[in-house]
């Protein structure tokens, strides 16, 4: 089967970009009470108390005032956002790693770049819906769901708002972009090096979700308090949220430092943790299995061809 220059690892980018927005689509769902359990921990504005809570106590007060559905308010937003952005994603590192590795499979900064370009793009994508699933997720959120939530924001603080944290999200998702993919490669390497016997020529799933936790992970844990930088940025003015002047990163780490010391840049590293690593598992191997799918209809099409 010749491959032809719109294609890599034998596919088409549209394989690519289905694949990767059903990986999204199904990472986020899944673990999207984690979510809005780290949304909760990271808004602590000035109406607030600013003492610590955690994981089990919000969820505790969660399931006890106001009941357990609460805690997928705002998942039509990320269903929006997470399936578009994933494909762009996806389809963006392959593309890149096709060109940037030129012919070396192991070439990590070629992994890192590419992984950097492919955040840059979804990014742009996501911010927009992320903000609105962020507003949803909050305590006694004045928003009925996702459609007035975006009516209002544009009336009330224009278009501008729905990209105020772009900027963070970009400079926190660049390095971790960064470190999952260098992770995830090298981790899922050392994998098959250990136990070349149990995985053959096909990387098992254990491989991919093993690399993905890790790599999820490690890098959720390095980027939190960018996360909760942007957190306060898209939830500013909102159910007593501190409002910010500017979407400076240094002035709203400057504001938390003074608040609440180092340890409210950590807040909800635990639930950005417990998010990640599953997500990432999910995400990667959901990815590789619609990969194979569509490699193995692929096959069975050209051994069709060649049959005639």
């Amino acid at each position: 089967m010749s491959v032809s220059p719109s294609s890599h690892d034998g596919l088409e980018f549209w394989k690519f970009m289905i694949a990767g927005s059903i990986a999204g689509s199904v990472e986020h769902m899944a673990m999207f009470p984690v979510d809005t359990l780290k949304t909760r921990m990271q808004a602590i504005g000035s109406s607030c108390p600013s003492a610590t809570v955690n994981l089990r106590q919000s969820l505790g007060s969660i399931l006890k005032i106001e009941g357990p559905a609460v805690l997928y308010r705002g998942i039509a937003a990320m269903g929006l956002g997470a399936g578009p952005a994933h494909a762009v994603y996806f389809s963006v590192y392959e593309w890149c790693k096709k060109t940037l590795s030129a012919g070396n499979p192991n070439n990590s900064a070629a992994h890192a770049a590419s992984g950097v370009f492919a955040t840059v793009a979804s990014d742009a994508v996501i911010t927009p819906m992320d903000m609105v699933k962020q507003r949803l997720q909050l305590k006694s959120s004045p928003y009925k769901g996702v459609g007035d939530c975006v009516r209002r924001v544009l009336v009330e603080e224009g278009f501008g708002a729905f990209y105020a944290s772009y900027r963070t999200t970009v400079v926190m998702n660049a390095p971790f972009t960064a470190v999952h993919f260098a992770t995830y490669e090298a981790v899922k390497k050392g994998l098959m090096e250990v136990s070349p016997e149990s995985v053959g020529d096909d990387e098992t799933l254990v491989v991919h979700a093993t690399a993905g936790a890790a790599a999820g992970a490690l890098a959720a844990a390095v980027t939190t308090p960018l996360d909760v930088v942007k957190t306060q940025l898209q939830c500013q003015g909102v159910c007593g949220c501190d409002r910010f002047s500017s979407s400076s990163i240094q002035d709203v780490i400057q504001s938390i430092l003074k608040k609440d010391g180092y340890g409210g840049l950590l807040r909800g590293w635990i639930p950005r943790m417990l998010f990640h690593a599953p997500a990432a598992a999910i995400c990667w191997s959901t990815y590789e299995a619609a990969k194979t799918f569509f490699q193995d209809i692929n096959g069975s099409n050209s051994s069709v061809d060649s049959d005639h």
